[in-house]
């Protein structure tokens, strides 16, 4: 027997009931999603402490703030999003009332990864819930303690009729794609991302789908090494470098690198101490098999910093490699973990062709005192997001969207662009049913009059007052 059949007719016959359409209903949802997370931030807290070794701090900046964030967001503009929209009319139309209304597809479901398991899973509820749908979540089952958390608690806060978690691995996650849904969102790798885009083919159901990829970042010689390596570090080793935009390879020249490998090793020591496995800022790799996969990867190459790992703790040092082949396994694949592989090229034009002949990145980073040569690595590349002596922190604006490019992924979300993804953009005129005299130069038979009046009233000249 189907475990999700009854699950998902309640939850079609509460969006079918018009529940979820009123302001006041989003609203009072999104409300209860604050007091999930105002209420439960310890227990969260020590889910994410016991799934990825986070910090409480840590959890917080990355995790619940910016949920509560978009939570206050929502609320606050919900009205504003919600209202019709109008737009520029012709002449032929001037009379008549025309709008775009957002409404919602329906039955959604949002299909999360394991890494961020709060932040990724949350974030796209409140866009759906803003946007007036029936959702079901699907949390990961690889970050065990985050999803025991969403699943006996989270629905609490919010209208079970018009909400559910459903649990389960891959084999259930096929299982219940097999249901036609309104809209499907998912986090994840590109390889499942093929699997979720197949499975709503079936039935024509739009994806959102935010995949991962190798995220280059080149760094030019003209340029600070110490800087540089201070916020390379950080944000390829936050969340023990189990990031989906995080730098994952280095292109530089190999002056750059011989000046860059100390500048890092500096970091790296101030950031964590001269023991990293005893740091409470470190996390660990989530499971056995991602631990598995990642000392395989340290073969690549030549370790110039780091290198250790603890099977028994699931830990791998921030690492660097260098004299990687592009061939190597590392260059291969999204590396998913705290080692950062350096290859060199022999300057900016170089670099483009390297990032150009591969998969659009999710991510792509620049680092330069020359605004030059970070805008013309910005002209010549395409990637879901751009940071020029930066990292990550347009993660941390709501103004922005998140959503990649080709291989990377399609659509976005993030504040209204969540509302936007979650919604059908309608268009509507709305005439009056009286006045069909005006309308008759519409109608055959066309005289040249007739033709010429049309045409100049449809053409260039056309007014479009609102």
């Amino acid at each position: 027997m189907d475990p999700f059949t009854d699950t998902l007719q309640r939850l079609r016959e509460a969006f079918g009931s018009g529940r979820t359409r009123p302001a006041e209903f989003r609203a009072a949802q999104l409300r209860g999603l604050g007091r999930f997370l105002r209420e439960n931030k310890q227990l969260l807290q020590g889910a994410l402490a016991q799934d990825l070794h986070k910090s409480a701090f840590e959890g917080d900046v990355s995790e619940i703030i910016i949920c509560q964030n978009e939570v206050d967001l929502a609320l606050k503009n919900l009205h504003a999003w919600m209202k019709d929209e109008s737009v520029a009319k012709n002449l032929f139309t001037q009379l008549d009332s025309a709008f775009i209304r957002k409404e919602p597809f329906g039955l959604v479901l949002i299909v999360a990864p394991w890494n961020y398991p709060v932040n990724l899973t949350l974030v796209p509820l409140v866009g759906a819930l803003a946007a007036g749908n029936c959702v079901v979540l699907k949390p990961s089952e690889i970050s065990k303690g985050t999803e025991k958390v969403l699943a006996e608690v989270l629905p609490r806060y919010l209208d079970q009729s018009c909400f559910a978690v459903v649990l389960g691995g891959p084999e259930e996650t096929g299982q219940l794609l097999k249901h036609k849904f309104d809209y499907i969102l998912f986090t994840g790798s590109p390889r499942v991302g093929k699997i979720i885009m197949a499975a709503a083919t079936k039935h024509l159901t739009p994806v959102t789908l935010e995949l991962g990829g190798k995220n280059p970042c080149y760094v030019d010689d003209d340029c600070d090494p110490q800087t540089v390596a201070n916020r390379v570090a950080w944000f390829r080793y936050f969340n023990t470098g189990q990031t989906c935009v995080a730098p994952d390879y280095v292109l530089c020249s190999p002056e750059m690198q011989a000046r860059l490998l100390p500048a890092l090793q500096s970091a790296i020591t101030r950031f964590y101490g001269e023991d990293p496995q005893s740091s409470p800022d470190l996390g660990r790799i989530i499971n056995h098999k991602h631990f598995q996969r990642l000392r395989d990867l340290l073969s690549c190459g030549r370790v110039a910093i780091g290198g250790q790992s603890d099977e028994s703790e699931c830990y791998i040092a921030p690492t660097v490699l260098v004299d990687v082949q592009e061939t190597e396994p590392v260059m291969q694949e999204e590396i998913f973990g705290p080692i950062l592989p350096i290859m060199n090229v022999r300057g900016l034009d170089e670099a483009i062709d390297f990032i150009n002949r591969r998969e659009k990145p999710l991510a792509l980073y620049a680092f330069s005192n020359s605004n030059q040569v970070v805008n013309r690595m910005l002209d010549r590349t395409s990637s879901g997001s751009f940071g020029g002596n930066e990292g990550f922190m347009y993660m941390t604006l709501s103004s922005m969207p998140l959503g990649g490019v080709g291989n990377s992924g399609m659509g976005r979300y993030h504040g209204k662009f969540s509302f936007d993804t979650f919604s059908h953009h309608r268009a509507c005129l709305l005439s009056c049913s009286g006045l069909e005299k005006l309308n008759a130069i519409r109608y055959p038979p066309y005289s040249e009059w007739k033709q010429q009046l049309i045409s100049w009233a449809l053409g260039k000249q056309s007014c479009t007052l609102l």
